[in-house]
């Protein structure tokens, strides 16, 4: 255990509080313009901004300033687990998040179906983004390599994506992706970055050999590539450091898998921020902790979309209500890191955040926005501080020391 989960566990007391955060993956964003406002400052939303007259604001830093974090360790700030820390590879994530039982001697990967040209090279790292429904059979065919002494796993994600897993003693978790990250080059062969993983990198290198045969055919994707290669590491449980049971309320994989590599219970969530919260009600009794996970505030800003951003955080607005009527003890709104639409990417820029409580020292903000945020009594703050503040709200913390 790191040293603060060492405290919070010395500290945790129990009550019956209900703690919800809400993160909206990649909420933070930028002005297209100098003096302009963000798209969170430019959505209509007055039941965030009722909220945060109510709360105390800040700005969460999800690894360290200037750091641009991926979804991963974003996640693992907001849950009180130091990303600098606890590293997690993209392929236990995605393996986790379709229920993927991993055990010790398993090498999880996130495959990318891809499509190559007559010379082997690369013309489209997504296939197409090919649908689920056309991508499902071949991960069947795929499934069915052998690969002498290793137990070969493939299963379906969602659209062109998918989860390989190799199992095997003596296996390492320590290889570089095969997706050069650009078209016109050809895949990359695995390399391993210590001696642990070289049976790794062989197993694989059999395994891309054999699917290059049983794919030859399928374009657009006839062929895959292989990242995030890792194994499982070992990580306390959510309950072991803060004393809550808690429950996730997510529909993408990867962020399910986040969760489950926590121990939180990943519940059935439907697809809309509507079933969400549906599903947030029916729970309510069971848990003392929630996590809810909105996407689409980060694909539009992926997509370099501020306006369609705009109108996902006004989606997400228009739910705050069905939530605040359970009548949580702390309510909690930030996300995992931020996605201007100016940059089509994520960023190093500090997130919005909101904790809302009757424990909170109000700060006079008006609106949810960053530059209210950036002025609000939390002041900028690392995020793996934000569950400890939680609990802290919500009077599930003892005092320290005499």
């Amino acid at each position: 255990m790191s040293e603060i989960h060492t405290l919070t566990k010395e500290l945790q007391k129990k009550n019956d509080s209900k703690i919800v955060l809400l993160v909206a993956d990649g909420l933070g964003g930028l002005p297209l313009a100098p003096g302009g406002k963000t798209e969170l400052e430019t959505a209509n939303t007055p039941n965030l901004n009722a909220l945060a007259q109510r709360g105390t604001l800040g700005l969460s830093t999800p690894v360290i300033p200037g750091i641009t974090p991926g979804s991963g360790p974003g996640h693992l700030g907001l849950f009180g687990y130091d990303p600098l820390e606890f590293q997690i590879g993209r392929g236990v994530l995605e393996a986790l998040g379709i229920d993927f039982d991993l055990g010790p001697n398993d090498v999880a990967i996130r495959g990318n179906f891809c499509t190559l040209d007559e010379k082997g090279l690369i013309s489209d790292r997504r296939a197409g983004r090919i649908s689920s429904e056309a991508a499902a059979p071949l991960c069947e065919k795929l499934n069915k390599i052998k690969i002498p002494g290793v137990e070969v796993f493939v299963q379906h994600v969602k659209e062109y994506r998918l989860v390989v897993v190799f199992r095997a003693a003596g296996l390492g978790g320590n290889v570089d992706d095969t997706d050069p990250q650009s078209t016109g080059v050809a895949p990359l062969d695995p390399v391993a970055r210590d001696e642990a993983s070289a049976k790794t990198v062989e197993v694989a290198k059999e395994f891309l050999r054999q699917a290059r045969e049983v794919l030859k055919n399928d374009a657009p994707a006839n062929f895959l590539m292989l990242r995030g290669i890792a194994k499982r590491p070992p990580i306390p449980t959510f309950e072991e450091c803060y004393g809550t049971k808690a429950g996730a309320i997510a529909v993408y994989p990867m962020y399910r898998g986040l969760a489950r590599l926590v121990s939180m219970d990943v519940l059935d969530a439907g697809q809309t921020i509507g079933d969400q919260c549906a599903r947030l009600k029916q729970a309510w009794n069971d848990y003392d902790f929630f996590f809810i996970h909105f996407k689409y505030t980060d694909s539009t800003g992926e997509d370099g979309n501020f306006d369609a951003k705009v109108k996902r955080i006004e989606e997400l607005d228009a739910a705050i209500p069905a939530i605040t009527a359970l009548n949580p003890t702390v309510l909690i709104v930030t996300g995992d890191h931020s996605t201007p639409s100016k940059m089509k990417s994520h960023s190093w820029h500090p997130v919005p955040t909101m904790i809302v409580a009757d424990r909170c020292r109000f700060d006079g903000s008006e609106a949810f926005g960053e530059s209210n945020c950036r002025l609000g009594g939390l002041g900028q703050f690392p995020a793996k501080y934000l569950t400890p503040l939680a609990l802290a709200h919500a009077d599930r913390l003892e005092k320290f020391g005499a």
